[in-house]
């Protein structure tokens, strides 16, 4: 048998002219060596086929293009008799991946993060894979700061040609930053530096904060921050030179060293505006926030360009550019701004487009939008209609962006996208309020009816205090003007005598019609009317001013209601409130038509104000009164009342204010509470409707024959966490009274929970 070898492997190829072959016609095609790989695989990709003539390139170009699969560690090719044999022996297939000494990672989720590093069970080993695997394995060992780890690989051969892979880590200590030096500096204390870095060495947070783990990303933060600090105090030549990061042979400990030049500290000399301003130059220069004499800030340099930028974008010129051109005195260490201003061309909006919106039909949202196609690109009214989105509370996210239209200079498009969230809630058996105990309540209320924007509730509570059943609608947009309307039916009977207020019982029965106007952009009024009637219970525990009550009015009373109320919502958002005022003025009064005659008048101010880009501040007070009329005094289940969630917290609910000789609360004809409250997000959680807080909380109740001891304004300070969660708003808090007295009830932590769907 004469066979005639046409190629080796592939690097033969290369090395001698000696395998040059008389050129053949294939008259067979044949694969030896395979074991896991079909024989179809193998002629899918040889580039020869029965009946073509054979040379070297071709030979050549199959080998190559055999090996190019990575099934093949050796491939060859022969001849006899015109019959084209392909001999390959295959790569090893992975049987088994074992990582031993793993404990900072699931092993499951290192097998699955090799995968993207191609080394996986059942796949052709590759030698370079499994290089690629120990350095993806050691990454992220080094991006927790355990620089120290260590990774080697094992590799065993195993029958029908398999290998096993065997990782054995070594995890270390994580490395931790031993000392941070600042080179250079003579303006500022070192130590007043290192303040303005979230890298750190160790303290008593560290374990939390990570701080003192050496991250790239962390590090270059806290350069822009030491920059931006200098440049807003003048330093207008600060630079960082250089940063140098060394780790001690063991792999524990990490020093950084900073390198920067501080410079000379320069004031403005003069600032002028130039350019086609398009409002009138004085509403320009009103707009810059930098003045001479003042040191120089590159903060007040961007603020100025962004504020005159949204100017002229509330014209239409949202492409204006706003360029802070600087003269440098270097002998008198000034600098003189000239504010070029360029407008551009005007831009209308081509088209606004929804998306996100699975749920809530797309005219829900558009009649938020105060942009309207068409028209000029006016920057304050996309913020307006973003703001107006948010606060329908529909969505977890609202996101508004304005790329220009591709191939046009005067074209924008707005693209709003939407996360929807639960609007609805489900209630059965779900709801804890410490106040009352366990709530067992069923029902739903749904705010986006069917995406409609109509909301549409019905609750049914089963307390021990309150047993409610209601049914409530709501159409926002009864009008295309945006006026809206509501209905109510409802059954409420309220049982005192299981909880620590006067003793008494009653049962009402109502219905009513409510409309809201809108007189602006966050302003609208409400009013309505309804008609009830209450039916009132007493024990041998009421007090006098109950039984006189009854005894003078009647245990039954039918009331026809009127209500007027005013409201403004300025809030940036409803998801994650940092700025705005939210208030309410709300007048309810007994109609001279049926038994009763009584008024009452309630106003609620929540203000937020941003402190920080994470710290918020906000204050909260409501103030109510209330009285009879035409001889008749308000009755005592309309009363006021204070203490707990909602009011002053670590007083027990209700609990504040006058007292009835058994030392129970009575309510009030008027009520007055605030709170004062510092608002951050938890360190490390990224979701937004989760807020920690710190109060002081104050607030009384007042009413005639106050017991001593009872009246006077109650204080509290305390922590609370927020949590806007799938299962409903979820309220703790845990409030330390300030001036309590012995009568006082207390209540230390306390909590509400819902449930959502």
């Amino acid at each position: 048998m004469n066979k005639t070898k046409l190629a080796g492997i592939i690097s033969l190829l290369f090395m001698s002219p000696a395998w040059a072959i008389t050129p053949f016609t294939v008259k067979d095609i044949r694969v030896e060596g395979i074991q896991r790989t079909e024989a179809g695989t193998v002629f899918s990709y040889l580039p020869v086929k029965v009946g073509d003539t054979m040379n070297d390139e071709q030979a050549d170009v199959a080998v190559h293009a055999l090996y190019g699969t990575g099934f093949f560690k050796d491939v060859r090719l022969e001849v006899e008799q015109g019959v084209l044999i392909v001999l390959v022996k295959e790569r090893p297939s992975i049987a088994s991946i074992v990582v031993n000494g793993v404990k900072d990672f699931p092993k499951d989720q290192l097998k699955d993060n090799m995968k993207y590093a191609g080394l996986a069970e059942a796949r052709i080993f590759d030698k370079g894979a499994l290089d690629k695997a120990v350095q993806e394995l050691k990454r992220q060992y080094v991006a927790r700061g355990k620089y120290g780890v260590t990774v080697n690989a094992k590799v065993s051969d195993l029958e029908r040609n398999r290998v096993g892979i065997v990782f054995d880590v070594v995890e270390g200590e994580v490395s931790k930053i031993k000392q941070i030096n600042i080179v250079g500096n003579s303006v500022y204390k070192e130590s007043d530096l290192l303040d303005l870095m979230k890298l750190s060495t160790p303290d008593w947070m560290s374990w939390f904060s990570k701080n003192d783990q050496y991250s790239k990303q962390k590090l270059s933060a806290d350069m822009e921050a030491m920059r931006s600090f200098y440049m807003d105090s003048g330093y207008l030549e600060f630079n960082i030179n250089s940063t140098q990061i060394s780790i001690t042979p063991d792999k524990k400990d990490i020093y950084i060293t900073i390198n920067v030049t501080e410079g000379a500290k320069y004031t403005v000399s003069k600032v002028t505006v130039s350019g086609n301003t398009i409002v009138p130059r004085a509403v320009i220069e009103k707009l810059v926030q930098i003045k001479p004499h003042d040191a120089f800030s590159r903060k007040a340099l961007t603020e100025t360009s962004k504020l005159v930028g949204e100017r002229l974008a509330e014209e239409g010129y949202a492409f204006a550019n706003v360029n802070a051109i600087p003269d440098l005195d270097k002998e008198k260490h000034e600098v003189a701004f000239n504010f070029m201003v360029d407008p551009g061309q005007r831009v209308y909006v081509r088209r606004i487009n929804i998306a996100g919106n699975t749920k809530t039909r797309d005219e829900v949202i558009r009649r938020e939008f105060r942009q309207v196609e068409g028209a000029w690109f006016d920057v304050t009214k996309i913020k307006k209609s973003k703001q107006r989105v948010d606060r329908l509370n529909y969505f977890s996210e609202v996101n508004v962006e304005t790329p220009a239209v591709q191939g046009t200079t005067d074209q924008m498009d707005v693209n709003a996208s939407v996360k929807e969230k639960s609007t609805g809630s489900f209630t059965v058996g779900a709801g804890i309020n410490q106040g009352e105990g366990l709530v067992f309540t069923g029902g739903v209320s749904q705010a986006n009816l069917f995406g409609s924007g109509n909301t549409l509730s019905t609750q049914l509570n089963t307390s021990k205090v309150n047993q409610n059943v209601s049914v409530s609608y709501t159409n926002p947009y009864y009008t295309d003007e945006g006026m809206s309307r509501g209905f109510d039916i409802y059954k409420r009977n309220v049982n005192a005598t299981t909880i620590a207020i006067s003793q008494y019982t009653s049962a009402t029965m109502g219905g009513g019609v409510r409309f809201g106007v809108p007189i602006g952009e966050d302003q609208s009024v409400s009013f309505g009317a309804s008609a009830e009637r209450t039916s009132i219970g007493l024990t041998t525990l009421s007090p006098p001013r109950y039984i006189n009550y009854v005894n003078t009015f009647g245990s039954t009373n039918t009331t026809v209601l009127g209500t007027v109320g005013w409201g403004s919502d300025t809030r940036d958002s409803a998801i994650y409130t940092t700025s705005g005022m939210v208030q309410h003025a709300y007048t309810e009064i007994a109609l001279p038509v049926m038994d009763m005659r009584y008024y009452k008048v309630n106003y609620d101010n929540q203000w937020f104000y941003p402190l920080t880009t994470s710290w918020t501040a906000m204050t909260n007070a409501m103030i109510g009164f209330g009285g009879g009329y035409a001889g008749k005094p308000m009755p005592f289940f309309k009363n006021f009342y204070a203490g707990g969630t909602g009011s002053v917290r670590g007083y027990q609910a209700n609990s504040l204010g006058p007292r009835d000789a058994s030392n129970l609360p009575l309510g009030g004809t008027s009520r007055v509470a605030g709170s004062m409250e510092l608002m951050t997000s938890i360190p490390g959680v990224k979701d937004r409707s989760v807020r920690l807080s710190g109060f002081v909380d104050a607030g009384a109740v007042y009413g005639p024959g106050d017991l001593p001891g009872t009246a006077g304004i109650r204080a509290s300070t305390g922590v609370a966490l927020t949590w806007l969660s799938p299962m409903g708003p979820l309220k703790f808090s845990y409030g330390v009274p300030l001036n309590g007295q012995t009568v006082d009830m207390l209540q230390k932590f306390q909590f509400t929970m819902g449930t959502m769907f």
